[in-house]
């Protein structure tokens, strides 16, 4: 069990995930930031969550392959794994956003600021196993 654990943490994972957890917080301290404003100038908060994803997306795509996995396969087929895993990011945030907000009407940026860490942390592991894997 101990060696398990030991393969799963090693050194460059864990160098992997600091990065990860660094580029994460700029650009989600930033867009955080962005998505009060537009919210306390009344834009709906659903809309505004899912522009800025888009927008959050795609400047990460370039800084996630090279910076933080160092992944030196095909843009391409790195991309589509990436919207895929986007895909699945969106769906969670969407869904915490709709049921926690609209459904029991808890204040969207306690609601946003939680979705952003539980969708953070789903993306690092679709990240790692599944966008920019290490074929052996």
């Amino acid at each position: 069990m101990i060696e398990l654990i030991s393969k799963c943490w090693d050194r460059e994972l864990i160098r992997q995930f600091i990065r990860y957890v660094v580029v994460g917080l700029v650009i989600n301290s930033a867009g955080f930031v962005v998505y009060l404003f537009l919210t306390w100038l009344g834009l709906n908060p659903i809309l505004t969550m899912s522009c800025l994803y888009c927008v959050a997306v795609t400047l990460s795509f370039f800084g996630s392959k090279k910076l933080i996995f160092n992944h030196q396969g095909s843009h391409g087929s790195a991309a589509l794994r990436y919207v895929l895993a986007h895909l699945g990011g969106y769906g969670i945030n969407l869904s915490l956003l709709v049921f926690f907000h609209d459904h029991l009407a808890w204040p969207h940026q306690w609601v946003q600021a939680g979705a952003t860490v539980v969708v953070a942390v789903y993306l690092f592991v679709v990240f790692k196993l599944f966008v920019f894997r290490v074929k052996p």
